[in-house]
């Protein structure tokens, strides 16, 4: 199964040669994305090359669970006050749902990436990050070429390591 894996390079020139190597490698073009500060981004990062992910989906799938279970909790709440039977409570909890998917979803598409936020130390000094799409073993050997290259990879479940 293929995961994310980020490289930090010093700058675009580094992490062009970094890309180069990874695609000798064997890794994919469309298994490759950049993640750089805003202003590196617009002027220097080819649009098929950046990385454009949110948490909109987790956001909405949250949403949906949430607000479907309060839709059935005010569904519950209104078969005791009103003569609904299970149509209503079904009503509620699909509305519930509706509504939480739309209001999550509008909140998870405003925040970035995790890992966009985990390394926002290292892209706001203005280094970008190679991030590559990869099994385990591929990885391994990523990790052992590109770090001959100076390319650091940065480890998602430890602090920022590049300083």
């Amino acid at each position: 199964m293929k995961q994310h894996h980020a490289f930090c390079t010093r700058d675009m020139r580094h992490a062009n040669e970094v890309i180069a190597l990874a695609r000798e490698s064997g890794v994919p073009d469309d298994d490759i994305a950049l993640i750089a500060r805003s202003d590196i981004e617009i002027l220097e990062v080819p649009n098929e090359r950046k990385e454009a992910d949110t948490d909109f989906m987790p956001a909405v799938l949250r949403g949906v669970l949430y607000g479907g279970l309060a839709g059935i909790v005010v569904g519950i709440v209104a078969m005791v006050i009103l003569p609904m039977g299970m149509a209503g409570l079904a009503l509620m909890a699909a509305g519930g749902a509706v509504v939480g998917a739309w209001a999550s979803g509008l909140m998870g598409s405003a925040l970035p990436d995790p890992i966009r936020r985990k390394f926002k130390d290292e892209i706001d000094a203005g280094r970008v990050l190679v991030v590559i799409d990869a099994d385990e073993e591929t990885q391994q050997m990523l990790v052992q070429r590109l770090g001959e290259r100076g390319a650091v990879h940065l480890d998602h479940s430890a602090p920022a390591a590049m300083r």
